[in-house]
């Protein structure tokens, strides 16, 4: 199964296993999160209903990507500023598709319903 999801104003395609490297995330290294903003969900060519679908994934590290040079230059006045960034990365290792999120809160609120 595989599912669309947004984060940091980017779309990824994800599906159980893969590694993707996303802009950053709060948590350490082994944190789980979920990422509960899925747009598309399918399995194989079949489309599914997307509302529900949470994808789970766990932090592998906190990085920085590849420096990126922006260089200012204004011809004729001795005009030229050269300056550095490295975005801020998390980089994710995806554990499941799927699961729906309702299902979850039902159990959970029929749990101490049950115990009673």
């Amino acid at each position: 199964m595989f599912a669309v999801v947004r984060t940091g104003g980017k779309q990824y395609r994800v599906a159980a296993g893969d590694k993707i490297a996303v802009e950053k995330l709060a948590g350490e290294a082994g944190d789980k999160i979920t990422l509960g903003d899925v747009l598309l969900a399918g399995d194989g060519g079949e489309i599914k209903d997307a509302a529900g679908v949470v994808v789970s994934a766990e932090i592998i590290a906190q990085a920085k990507s590849e420096k990126v040079i922006v260089f200012k230059k204004r011809r004729r006045h001795n005009y030229r500023r050269r300056n550095g960034h490295r975005q801020q990365l998390t980089l994710l290792r995806i554990l499941a598709v799927g699961g729906e999120q309702k299902a979850k809160k039902a159990a959970k609120a029929a749990a101490p319903a049950a115990a009673e």
